[in-house]
């Protein structure tokens, strides 16, 4: 059967209605888009730290301290997000005859993404009825001539002053804030990977915000030299390390 024809005298809404040249142009903008996308969709995940890994960071014994509780530690509420949010987590409290007792918090996500981020502890200490002074960026020697940047602040509630530093870890960055997570996250998936999170925390009780750094930032030392190299390119990442 031959084709009907088409009658140019024939209502507009009777025609073949054809892609115009400008609808061509967007289609192909709009699968050029896709395409890009899906190439760049991360596939890759950085885990680091391997199940049951994260325990053997945290030793029995880290210089002049041994540990001995892991009670006592400001924790974040327990609910479905921090599970989804982490693989491990490990909390150890740390005494010394010499030195200030020490509280280690370690929290670690294999896969971290738009919504599953690691918790700052400026969250975590406010929930649990702490009132926080302004957190401080500082430096924190790791040996061998580098630094690495850590966030510090004063957690007070009605029974305690803790003195507090932490540092942040996301594939092989340090950032220190919610926004440099961010942007550490999304390069990372730019060039087709998913990194993992790690949050290392120090604290120790004390007015003396001074007498508190010293402590943290031997302890600190102390423990990167005792889990040696491999050790420390988990809990700072390889440039760092």
């Amino acid at each position: 059967m031959s084709a009907l024809p088409i009658d140019a005298n024939a209502p507009a809404t009777t025609r073949p209605e054809l892609p115009s040249r400008r609808d061509l142009l967007l289609g192909g903008a709009c699968l050029a888009v896709a395409g890009v996308t899906y190439a760049r969709m991360p596939r890759q995940r950085l885990a680091s730290i391997p199940k049951g890994r994260l325990e053997a960071l945290a030793p029995d014994h880290v210089g002049e301290w041994r540990y001995e509780t892991a009670s006592g530690i400001v924790l974040p509420p327990p609910d479905e997000l921090a599970r989804l949010l982490y693989d491990q987590q490990v909390t150890r409290g740390y005494v010394s005859e010499k030195q200030q007792p020490v509280m280690l918090v370690m929290a670690y996500g294999s896969s971290q993404g738009g919504m599953l981020q690691v918790h700052r502890p400026e969250i975590c200490y406010p929930a649990s009825g702490f009132r926080l002074t302004d957190t401080k960026l500082e430096t924190l020697p790791v040996g061998d001539g580098h630094s690495i940047p850590v966030r510090s602040f004063t957690a007070t509630s009605d029974t305690r002053v803790e003195q507090v530093m932490y540092w942040t870890r996301i594939g092989d960055s340090l950032p220190t804030s919610w926004t440099s997570q961010r942007i550490a996250i999304m390069r990372s998936n730019l060039a087709g990977a998913v990194p993992d999170g790690l949050l290392v925390r120090l604290s120790t009780l004390g007015q003396n915000g001074a007498a508190a750094r010293v402590t943290l930032e031997r302890f600190a030392h102390e423990l990167l030299a005792t889990i040696g190299a491999p050790g420390r390119r988990q809990l700072l990442g390889a440039s760092a390390a």
